[in-house]
Parts: structure tokens; C-alpha cells; sequence
């Protein structure tokens, strides 16, 4: 049994659970990552267990902290990101207290995590749009991003066709050819960012441009596509064009407030006249059944993501489970002292 740590009884917990890259990389898999998102958004969510992130500056370097309250009543959690691009390194950090006791739970490597997260939850919300069927995808870029998230989406439903664009020939033949090596799916490399989405359901964009110029454009849309867009999360960047997020009948929001006021692609659609506001609801509305995702087979959803510390911890959580079932894990020999208070 864990001691109970009291000011009189300042013991330390002599071991402390901790998941390498390593860890993290044998115990995560889609679906369970996908089922335990899809689970957190479905739970009563308070936008106090979600802050805003917070970030401390220091001459070409930054450290990050973004923290939150799982609504699984177990954990919560903070994930540090200290990142220089002056020398182009970075390390995520993701430490879980357990919400009952205090205690520090686990310390997780986070760096896998944010690829994750970003995937699943992207999946998550192309389910709650699409719930049934088998689906065509279209994807643009052919990054790492991109991998994930068609992955993600192999995982948990049944995919008919696919077709992908990069603006590097060898890039986009590389994507296709590794899909059909991996995972047997057949992938075409097409020529142009149209002839990727054509006709398809899903639409997977997860690429800038380098002049920070949308890569989709609104008139290349068709009724019930759905578009999973999380490539545009700072004022300076753009993804999808003022066009698109107008004909948009739903956009759907991993955070609501960060998406209208924090990304690219919402400002500049606000400046020409997109009523971007009336239509964007949460994640977590349309999981709960609270807002719909869509009200037609007709009408075109965009799902926008910044990322957000829910899904780092909700992640985390559920790594931590795994890894205590298989009992596969490793103690650093030291704690943090628990106290009354």
C-alpha cells in the first residue's frame, strides 16, 4: 500500500513511474488511444480543468506548460515543452498526480505523445461526422503528421481509396509506396491538391505552405466532405482558405475560444466576413450530444485543432494503465514528499 505523507511524516515514496520514449512507443496503439479521447470528450468537461497554456521566454529558447484535469476522475496532469529553434532542440515532459491523493503518479516522456494526440483526436471527430462506413480519403502533405493521422484513421475504419498530394513528387510517391509496404493500403500519388480530394469523404490536411498560403481552397470542397485541418495554429499560419471555412456548414473545435482568436485560418476568415463564430462548437459538445456534428449528409465539416493538454493527459493516462496491466514499466529510485496541508 502507498504511505500517506503528513507534515509530522515527511517520507518520500522511494520510486516514481516512469515511461521512456521507448515505453511509450511499445505500449500506445490507435484505437486505444482514439477510444480513450473519444471517451474524455464524451465526459462533462469545465473550462477551468483546461487553462490556457502558458509560456516563459528566454533569448531564442521557450519553455511551455500546458496542464489539465482528466475527466476520468483519475488524473491530472502538466506536459513541459522547453524547445530552442536557435539550435533546434527540444523535450516534452508529461507529469500525472493522481487526482484523489496528490501524489505524483508518473513521469512520461512526451514526445511521442503530441503525434498522439493530434492524430486520435483528429479521428475522433471525423467519427462523430462520419459514424458508419467505409470511407475515401484525400490526404494533402505527406509529412509526418500526415502518416499519423491516415494511420489513425486505418486503425478504426475501413478505408476504400486513397489519394495524396505533396508538392515533391518523390515526396508523395515515398508516402504511397511506404503505405502499401506497411499497411498494405493502396495509395495514389496525384499531381495536384484537386485531384487529391475529389470525390472523396474524408479530407486529411496537414501541410503549409512556405509562404504560409491556404494549401485547400474553399471551391475545391464538395457537400459532406468532411476536412480535418490541424496545421494552422498561431496568428501567421494558414491551412484552408476564407472560402473554405465559409462554406463550412459546422466547424468543429478541439478549443473553441483558441481556434476563433489564436489561428490563421479563423482570423482571416473573421476579417472577410465569416461569421466563423456561429458556426464553430466544441469537441466536446458534439461528443456529448449536446451540438450535433452535422445536421445533413449534405453539409461540409471542418474539424480545426491547436492541441490541447486534455489530450496530452488523457494520452498519458491511458499509457499509465497499459503500463501498470503489463506491468511494464521502470521506477526511478526517488519521489516527491506528499504533505498535509
Amino acid at each position: 500500500m502507498d504511505a500517506v505523507f503528513t507534515l509530522d511524516n515527511p517520507v518520500a515514496n522511494l520510486s516514481t513511474v516512469f515511461l521512456t520514449d521507448a515505453d511509450v512507443a511499445r505500449l500506445a496503439s490507435w484505437p486505444k488511444v482514439i477510444g480513450a479521447l473519444a471517451d474524455a470528450y464524451s465526459r462533462p468537461l469545465l473550462p477551468a480543468m483546461v487553462p490556457p497554456r502558458i509560456m516563459a521566454r528566454g533569448e531564442g529558447f521557450w519553455l511551455r506548460s500546458l496542464c489539465a484535469v482528466s475527466p476520468s476522475n483519475e488524473y491530472m496532469g502538466c506536459k513541459l515543452i522547453a524547445a530552442s529553434p536557435k539550435i533546434r532542440r527540444a523535450s516534452y515532459l508529461i507529469s500525472l498526480f493522481d487526482q484523489r491523493t496528490m501524489e505524483l503518479a508518473a513521469l512520461i516522456d512526451g514526445n511521442r505523445i503530441t503525434d498522439l494526440r493530434t492524430a486520435a483526436t483528429a479521428v475522433v471527430a471525423a467519427n462523430a461526422a462520419l459514424p458508419e462506413g467505409a470511407v475515401r480519403v484525400g490526404v494533402i502533405g505527406s509529412g509526418s503528421v500526415a502518416q499519423n493521422m491516415l494511420t489513425a484513421l486505418a486503425s478504426v475504419r475501413e478505408i476504400t481509396q486513397v489519394r495524396v498530394f505533396s508538392p515533391t513528387p518523390a515526396s508523395r510517391e515515398r508516402f504511397a509506396k511506404d503505405f502499401q509496404t506497411s499497411a498494405g493500403l493502396q495509395v495514389s500519388a496525384v499531381d495536384s491538391p484537386q485531384a487529391a480530394i475529389k470525390d472523396v469523404d474524408v479530407v486529411l490536411c496537414a501541410a503549409r505552405s512556405r509562404d504560409e498560403s491556404p494549401v485547400l481552397l474553399g471551391e475545391w470542397l464538395q457537400p459532406g466532405m468532411v476536412v480535418l485541418s490541424i496545421g494552422s495554429t498561431l496568428p501567421e499560419q494558414r491551412e484552408v482558405d476564407s472560402s473554405a471555412m465559409a462554406r463550412a456548414t459546422r466547424i468543429i473545435a478541439d478549443m473553441p475560444e483558441e481556434v476563433l482568436h489564436e489561428t490563421g485560418d479563423a482570423l482571416a476568415a473573421i476579417r472577410d466576413g465569416v461569421d466563423v463564430a456561429g458556426k464553430t462548437v466544441g469537441l466536446d459538445a458534439v461528443m456529448s450530444g449536446r451540438e450535433p456534428a452535422r445536421r445533413s449528409p449534405e453539409d461540409i465539416v471542418i474539424y480545426k485543432s491547436v492541441g490541447t493538454a486534455l489530450q496530452d493527459v488523457v494520452t498519458a493516462e491511458m499509457l499509465l494503465r497499459e503500463a501498470r496491466a503489463s506491468n511494464s514499466y521502470q521506477l526511478i529510485p526517488a519521489g516527491i514528499v506528499t504533505i498535509d496541508r
